[in-house]
């Protein structure tokens, strides 16, 4: 799978992050060194446009980046701090960046909270109607 994954800084967190990433064997798609709106922004055009299959964003709390992603047409970002938040966000809202805190999660925990929201295959089919409409507010509904 193709992750784009961009934080705003770098810490025991944000390499556990990648680590992870990269040791499952996905491909990561990084981008670095931009105020952090860009940095959310980048990865929620990422993942509308094609170029990577889910986002990864982090920041110290993890909800400016996801701000900066939802400003993205089409980019659906969560916050997450823990794994059954991240695997509703995938089931339930079919969201597809993840936003984590890089100051209040341990490694170990961010990992845990990564995992549960790629091991989600699919929405659940029963939010199908909700997901659907989650979405048609990019369409100006």
């Amino acid at each position: 799978m193709r992750i784009a994954f961009a934080a705003d800084d770098s810490n025991a967190t944000t390499e556990a992050v990648i680590e992870h990433l990269v040791s499952a064997g996905h491909e990561v798609i990084r981008i670095a060194d931009e105020p952090w709106p860009d940095l959310g922004a980048w990865v929620g055009r990422a993942v509308v446009e094609g170029r990577a299959d889910l986002g990864v964003v982090m920041c110290w709390t993890g909800t400016g980046t996801a701000i900066a992603a939802n400003k993205v047409p089409g980019a659906l970002a969560a916050v997450a701090w823990d794994p059954w938040v991240a695997r509703g966000a995938r089931l339930w809202n079919d969201a597809n960046v993840l936003a984590m805190s890089l100051k209040r999660l341990a490694p170990d925990v961010a990992v845990e909270v990564l995992r549960a929201f790629l091991e989600v295959p699919s929405p659940d089919p029963d939010e199908a109607e909700n997901i659907a409409l989650l979405k048609g507010f990019d369409a100006g509904r």
